[in-house]
This record gives C-alpha cells, structure tokens and sequence, in this order.
C-alpha cells in the first residue's frame, strides 16, 4: 500500500547496522518474467570513473546555494530519461532481514528503505524497484539505459524535491556485492537507485543487481 500523509520523523540509523542490512545484497527482487531479449544492460562507459580516494574523478556540481534537506519520507521518483514516473513506498525489512521489495504485482511501483537515509539528506539513498514481474516489464526496466548526465527527481513528503546528477551505472553481481562502495557515506547527498540485471534464469532469477549513482545537484 502506498503511504497517503507523512508518517512519524524516524532516527537516522547508524552506518553499521544499515551495513549489515545492506552489504547482504538486495537478493529481495526475486521475480523475473524472462522478457524476450531481456532488460538494457549498463554500457562499459556508465561505469562509474574513480579517483584513488574512490571518490567521481568529475563529479556533478550542485547549485552554490543549494541546502542539503533533513529527513522526510519519499513521495515519488521521476526519471525523464527512461520515462519513470512512479509512487514510492516506504519498505521495511523482511523475515530474512534483507530490505523487501515493493509488491510485484503493481509494475509501476518504487520502494524507499525507511530506516536509511532521506534523498536529499547527506548520505546515500536507496531507492529501488522490479525490473519487471510475471506480465512484463516493471518501473526500473529502462534502468540500465540511463546515461551519465541524466536527472533524477525524487518529490519527498515535505514538499521538496531533491534534483539529482546521474555520474555512473554498474551492474553488479549478487553473490560479490560492493556494498561499501555503494552505501558507504561521500560526504555529499547521493541517491542509489537498484533494480536486477545480469543474466536470468528461470530458476535462479536475475543473478545481479543494476545500480545508478547519482549525486544531488539542486532542491526545489
């Protein structure tokens, strides 16, 4: 069900207990629906290009007054880029302790993890979604299109939009997730926007996870 008000504030949770969620992968998004020729795959040149301090070698640059936001859940998400424009719920945890998925049965659906980071606030985001379910494809299909230099818009609940800079897309495999890499705290407001991908199986579903890295630029 989609959140209609703005719940209760929640504490920010500390870097380490996120980790141990979060560094077990995102093994939640089982469903596959083997859609002929399968979903677009991150080029080699969408990777995310890194100075030795793991840090963008050309990251985007914000607006020079631009506010790093507090926390608030998230309304929606909109990728003009691949077309996305889609509600977003808060999603929890699920009884193996991973972060569970939106339900597979609305395709156009995103989930926002309620106990990490706010998109806007200082720190790394998540946001993910099906890549498609038993009829077809889902919200994240396109996701592994998404170019360096797209935007993505996340409307939170207290009636700010967070602007963000896309700087990289990788696709990772499941069992050697870099979870550190992806989770772990710039210094700067950053979203990860996640959705399967690598190869499929019927029986095993998709064996990695597509990740697009994206650095807040502007508020609004």
């Amino acid at each position: 069900m989609i959140i209609e008000d703005e719940p209760p504030p929640r504490r920010r949770s500390p870097w380490g207990v996120i980790a141990l969620v979060l560094l077990s992968g995102l093994a939640m998004m089982r469903n596959g629906s083997d859609v002929e020729g399968g979903p677009p795959q991150p080029a080699a040149a969408a990777a995310v290009s890194v100075r030795p301090d793991q840090m963008p070698a050309d990251p985007p640059q914000a607006q020079p007054d631009m506010e790093v936001l507090g926390h608030s859940s998230v309304q929606r998400i909109r990728i003009p880029s691949i077309g996305v424009d889609a509600p977003v719920m808060t999603v929890g945890l699920d009884n193996e302790g991973w972060i569970d998925a939106p339900p597979a049965q609305d395709p156009n659906l995103a989930g926002w993890y309620v106990n990490g980071i706010s998109p806007g606030q200082q720190g790394s985001s998540v946001i993910v979604g099906h890549v498609d379910n038993a009829q077809g494809p889902a919200v994240f299909y396109g996701l592994g299109s998404v170019r360096k230099g797209s935007r993505v818009e996340v409307e939170r609940y207290d009636g700010r939009t967070a602007v963000f800079e896309v700087y990289g897309v990788e696709v990772f495999a499941k069992d050697a997730f870099p979870g550190a890499r992806v989770y772990g705290d710039t210094g700067h407001a950053e979203l990860r926007v996640i959705t399967c991908g690598g190869a499929y199986s019927k029986a095993r579903g998709y064996d990695g996870n597509v990740v697009v890295f994206a650095r807040m630029i502007a508020t609004r």
